[in-house]
């Protein structure tokens, strides 16, 4: 229940107000909704997409609120843990997911026993989507509701090949289940509407994102549910670890992921992520939508360069930010906030630092930057889709969040840091940016709705 609860002072609220009635009334609100939608779908692409529903599950919380608060507060999630075989002795901490909450009841009528029988990566997925679902208002029964998914994960099948390797390597090819996960668990909620998974390193939620609102501009969908996961790895911290692309301190877990820090030696591994409710915002109207937040501006592109190493040609990241800007129709200079992708890598940060100051030239002096890794670590495919949701808490409580660890800021990121503690200042428009393995570049603007 806890989950559901925010402070009226975190929201906008459109003008409707949402109908307080039983699921019977609900779903009937939501069909004429539908059917009204239907009509205007030649006038969706002009439509703002506006966020009006959060699940998360991190190290950090597992509501809206309770992240807000430790992003705000600088509060670390990462300690130190134990990952079996494949992962000691290298890195040795991680910011994993202590609690993952059971989706109410109503959501699992088709099957009530279908999250016990979930693997752990089953269950970090099912649950923020459940949640977001709540979140925005959503009847229980799903079904013929032109509701669409769209997961960001970039591998589904990784514990299998794990457990092969515990037992002597057995395997030749990975099994294959009845389904994939994203279908899995459409099945279970009863999505019928498009349901895709969408890999892009750790980009994968972002471009779920974009997706998402993609599919609402063309008329496809009258809601989205977007975001994604991932799971700690043995194997995953195995082979970051051997890329050299992962810390390799052994004193304090919560010291060591250090973005834009000089003495940054790489990113800390996190577990979990976010998934939004998307609608247009004639839609959200119609229904009485509770709202966070507007999809503004993508913007995308790809480095073409290496399947690990960021190129040192800020040309091609700095091309995403300016096409979301652009998509957006906001200029540099009206930007208040920047979540940067920077995971602590030596090369990295200063690859987006540079593309920042690319993109925004002279405005990069006074545009406020942070990266949440600093306490969260790195969530790999979920990264993109929680640091929008971290724009949305600096938009709620009109604070940007801070950088932790930015002892001394490298020479090479010249930028406006926010180093410790959080900036109290107006935030109105935001960009996120991730950057994945392989040269995957995306930019998100999230705005206040207006």
């Amino acid at each position: 229940m806890q989950s559901r609860r925010r402070s009226s002072r975190l929201v906008t609220r459109l003008p409707v107000g949402r109908p307080r009635a039983h699921q019977p009334r609900l779903r009937s609100r939501w069909r004429e909704v539908m059917n009204a939608s239907d009509k205007q779908f030649n006038r969706r692409g002009s439509d703002p997409v506006l966020i009006t529903g959060i699940g998360v599950v991190s190290s950090l919380g597992n509501s809206f609120d309770a992240i807000t608060d430790s992003l705000l507060a600088g509060r670390s999630g990462v300690r130190s843990v134990d990952l079996g075989p494949l992962a000691r002795d290298r890195q040795q901490f991680a910011a994993p997911v202590d609690d993952i909450p059971s989706p109410a009841t109503a959501r699992l009528a088709a099957d009530p026993a279908a999250f016990a029988r979930m693997d752990r990566l089953g269950k970090i997925f099912m649950s923020p989507i459940a949640s977001a679902l709540d979140d925005a208002g959503m009847p229980a029964d799903l079904h013929g509701l032109r509701i669409g998914l769209v997961m960001g994960l970039g591998a589904e099948q990784l514990k299998a090949w794990e457990n092969d390797f515990l037992v002597g390597g057995r395997l030749v090819y990975e099994p294959h289940r009845d389904a994939s996960l994203v279908h899995r668990i459409a099945g279970i909620l009863g999505i019928d509407g498009p349901a895709v998974t969408v890999a892009a390193a750790c980009a994968s939620s972002g471009f779920a994102i974009a997706i998402g609102r993609q599919w609402l501009q063309s008329g496809w969908v009258d809601a989205c549910v977007v975001g994604g996961c991932d799971m700690l790895s043995p194997s995953g911290i195995a082979a970051f670890y051997n890329l050299r692309a992962l810390s390799r301190r052994k004193d304090d877990p919560a010291k060591a992921s250090r973005p834009f820090d000089r003495d940054r030696d790489g990113f800390v591994m996190g577990e979990g992520g976010a998934f939004l409710v998307l609608e247009n915002r004639s839609h959200a109207q119609q229904r009485g939508a509770r709202v966070y937040g507007e999809v503004a501006g993508v913007g995308m592109s790809s480095d073409a360069f290496h399947m690990v190493i960021p190129s040192t040609d800020p040309t091609h990241a700095a091309r995403a930010i300016s096409l979301a800007l652009a998509d957006a129709a906001v200029t540099p200079d009206s930007l208040d906030y920047i979540n940067a992708h920077a995971a602590g890598t030596p090369v990295g940060d200063v690859a987006e630092a540079g593309a920042i100051r690319l993109a925004l030239g002279s405005a990069a002096d006074h545009v406020p930057v942070s990266s949440t890794k600093s306490i969260s670590g790195h969530l790999v495919s979920g990264a993109a889709a929680f640091e929008a949701v971290a724009c949305l808490a600096a938009i709620c409580r009109q604070a940007v969040p801070p950088t932790v660890n930015l002892d001394n800021a490298d020479e090479k990121c010249p930028l406006d840091h926010v180093p410790h503690t959080a900036r109290q200042r107006r935030v109105d428009i935001t960009a996120s940016n991730s950057f994945g393995f392989g040269g995957a570049n995306l930019c998100l603007v999230i705005r206040k709705a207006l």
